[in-house]
């Protein structure tokens, strides 16, 4: 059996990205290496979920930046994210000041919203139906 353990964001500072996901989004950090040169090997999760981790990646590579100004031109978030509530996250994060380019949306089996993360990228909260 294969299962994702991993996936990344890159982020364009990696102490606001593990405030942003952590005290606002809610997760927790999981490994924070300091790998030299003022880069880290940051991963954050859901608390109570050990199996999956999402490493906050410096974007300091050259295909970084054309890549993910692409993406926000064309409103595609870098990431997906379960959101039991989609619509109480919203009101919750509203709160927090976090800005978002797709209020709570019904899409047929699925409510997404999608958000700023400050730290260069979009991302989507997903809720599935049912």
């Amino acid at each position: 059996m294969i299962r994702i353990h991993l996936t990344s964001v890159f982020v364009d500072d990696q102490a606001k990205a593990q405030d942003f996901y952590t005290r606002v989004l809610g997760f927790e950090t999981r490994q924070d290496i300091d790998l030299g040169g003022g880069n880290r090997w940051l991963t954050v999760g859901a608390p109570g979920d050990d199996a999956v981790e999402l490493l906050l990646e410096p974007s300091g590579h050259r295909a970084v930046g054309p890549f993910r100004d692409a993406l926000r031109e064309d409103g595609i978030p870098a990431a997906q994210l379960a959101a039991d509530d989609v619509r109480a996250e919203h009101e919750r994060l509203v709160a927090l000041g976090v800005e978002f380019t797709m209020p709570p949306t019904d899409m047929g089996p699925v409510t997404i919203a999608v958000l700023d993360d400050t730290c260069g990228n979009l991302i989507q909260l997903a809720q599935m139906a049912g």
